[in-house]
């Protein structure tokens, strides 16, 4: 697998080896349903009760215009990634591509137009959270060039603990 080059594909269509045409495009607030039944139908995928919320997910959207993106085939909604910056870092939430799909390039070409429109927000790196347990992301990530930092703990201070996290089974 290469690894992700910014002139490599187009973004607003393309098509891949076997010829299906997918769209790659800026997430709307109306994508929310099909991106949401995405999410649901993805074997350990996991969910959080109030930020993957449609109120949840709006927010976000409102904070980051144009920077989350989801991966079409015809009306479905195949791929989805929310993706938000403060200024200097961006970080990639939910990143995933429907079981069926994968393996076709979808997750590198919504991977390129996120940088890409981070780019535009002059942002300048890019982090993201993989469980240690998500064997297809981790070969992903590792395989795109994405560096796996040892070099500090990540913590976190639950500040809602009604945001429950649970896992599709």
């Amino acid at each position: 697998m290469n690894k992700i080059g910014f002139d490599e594909i187009e973004i607003n269509g393309w098509k891949t080896m076997d010829e299906i045409q997918y769209v790659i495009r800026a997430m709307s607030p109306d994508d929310f349903e099909k991106v949401h039944s995405l999410w649901m139908s993805i074997h350990g995928f996991g969910i959080r009760s109030i930020d993957d919320s449609r109120e949840g997910v709006m927010r976000f959207l409102d904070r980051n215009p144009g920077c989350s993106v989801v991966a079409t085939l015809g009306d479905e909604i195949v791929g989805s990634i929310l993706c938000g910056h403060d200024g200097r870092t961006a970080c990639f939430y939910h990143v995933c591509v429907r079981e069926d799909q994968r393996n076709r390039g979808i997750g590198k070409a919504m991977v390129l137009f996120a940088m890409r429109a981070l780019q535009k927000e002059h942002v300048s790196k890019i982090s993201l959270e993989a469980f240690r347990t998500n064997e297809i992301g981790n070969r992903f990530w590792n395989a795109e060039g994405w560096k796996k930092r040892e070099d500090f703990n990540i913590y976190e201070f639950v500040l809602n603990d009604k945001n429950i996290t649970r896992f599709n089974a």
